[in-house]
């Protein structure tokens, strides 16, 4: 059953979809819901189109370093972020009250480097801001060291616990300066995932976050919310971060295994009104997925594979413009992946860090890594000229069928049945959707036939 027609049914006015989700999964359900972390315009116009076609409702979170009161490397603050994903809704014909907007692992990690007091003021502004433009998923995330902690490692619970709170509190009395008219604001807590932006390697042994761990976690923060008589916000708390087997590298897929996170299952089965959140499920089989789902890993977090897919998507399609329209000279070329390794080359900061490896190698990883560092290059002025120009050749000359078969054979099969237009536009998202389809399959609260709970 699809998830609008859970929503819809489940008659609770006054909860949010969210928490609708929560409920459902309490009665035996696996709801769940994909979100959708990533600010890319092309991404998230495929996921609008997506929703607004399907009926669904549309999650979509940015992060702490992505858009903040100071615009983050997007250059978006939280308010301009709600415009921009409203301007993307409306084109795609999905009405925003289908959108809930989150901020994710919102916290003082973009000021780690400055002193206590002043990282944990940025991180009240920045939380603030995003429940006074709108967003109604909170992620909370004060699991970081800041300058001037004591260079224990991992930082203590209890310290992020009260950071949290501090934090929560924030965010409640921005929502309550909304007025009573102002939807309802949900919360998740914890952290069992690398800092956002992504992990520099993660071809080790994972790690499943013990049980006693969970335990503590819930425990502390809840005394930290009472102490700050946050009672009202610890009922609205409805999921946590934690880390079930599920990460990435640069070539490598650690695919989730039931057995594994078994315990972790039956602990939030056990639990009445939380479900888990679940970050880097990018690249999971879609069984892996259903599995999680029902698991009661409900959140689904998911970013650099949309993105993925569509460097491939914009890669096949330079390359078929080169053998399409390398023989004319009056036409001018995109020249769009010699673009993208001249930018990335030029600015390293933002793949540096992660490939290691012979230059080869390194190489390989920066057009091709599941890490897919590329997302951070598409908003430069000169890749947004270059992929502008490639979508306008290919608009003048439409693609021969031949060509389209052989780089995007997926895509050619739904031109040849009608379903798909061979237009560069529609071929690019297409190939987002074909990862969209996978979440919302996983996500739609359908049941196994013979699964057993781990």
């Amino acid at each position: 059953m699809p998830v609008i027609e859970w929503l819809s049914g489940m008659g609770a006015e006054h909860c949010s979809h969210l928490e609708q989700i929560v409920a459902a999964q309490k009665r035996g359900v696996p709801l769940g819901i994909a979100s959708i972390c990533s600010a890319n315009g092309h991404v998230l116009g495929a996921s609008a189109h997506f929703a607004a076609c399907c009926g669904g409702v549309l999650l979509v979170e940015s992060t702490c370093n992505q858009v903040n009161q100071y615009g983050g490397y997007t250059g978006l603050t939280p308010a301009q972020f709600r415009s921009y994903a409203g301007r993307i809704a409306e084109r795609a014909c999905l009405p925003m009250e289908q959108v809930i907007l989150g901020g994710d692992h919102l916290g003082p990690s973009p000021w780690k480097g400055e002193p206590v007091d002043r990282a944990m003021a940025r991180a009240r502004q920045l939380v603030g801001d995003c429940v006074t433009a709108g967003y109604r998923k909170i992620h909370l995330d004060a699991s970081m060291h800041l300058a001037g902690d004591k260079p224990q490692r991992p930082l203590p619970r209890e310290v992020s616990a009260a950071r949290t709170a501090e934090l929560c509190e924030a965010a409640e009395e921005a929502w309550k300066a909304q007025g009573e008219r102002a939807s309802r604001l949900c919360y998740v807590i914890g952290s069992e995932v690398p800092l956002p932006g992504g992990a520099a390697a993660a071809d080790g042994e994972l790690v499943v976050t013990p049980v006693a761990a969970v335990q503590e976690t819930l425990d502390l923060t809840r005394q930290a919310f009472l102490a700050r008589g946050l009672q009202g916000a610890w009922e609205r708390v409805i999921a946590l971060v934690v880390q079930p087997g599920v990460e990435f590298g640069s070539e490598s897929v650690h695919k989730y295994r039931p057995a594994a996170a078994a315990e972790l299952a039956r602990f939030i089965r056990a639990n009445g009104r939380l479900v888990y959140e679940v970050h880097s499920t990018d690249y999971q089989t879609g069984e892996a997925l259903r599995q999680l789902v029902r698991d009661q890993f409900a959140i689904l977090k998911v970013g650099p594979a949309l993105t993925f897919a569509l460097r491939q998507a914009l890669f096949a399609l330079a390359m078929m413009e080169e053998e399409w329209l390398g023989g004319d000279s009056s036409i001018e070329r995109s020249d769009l992946v010699a673009q993208v390794e001249r930018e990335m080359l030029e600015r390293p900061e933002h793949w540096q860090a992660y490939y290691q490896g012979s230059e080869a190698q390194v190489r390989l990883a920066r057009r091709h890594s599941f890490s897919d560092r590329v997302r951070y290059y598409w908003s430069s002025p000169v890749l947004e000229a270059a992929a502008g120009r490639l979508i306008g050749n290919l608009e003048a000359h439409p693609l021969p069928y031949t060509l389209l078969s052989q780089y995007l054979p997926a895509q050619y099969a739904r031109v040849r049945t009608g379903e798909l237009t061979n237009r560069p536009r529609d071929l690019i998202r297409d190939k987002i959707t074909d990862v969209l389809k996978e979440y919302h399959m996983a996500t739609r609260g359908e049941r196994s036939q013979g699964h057993e709970p781990g």
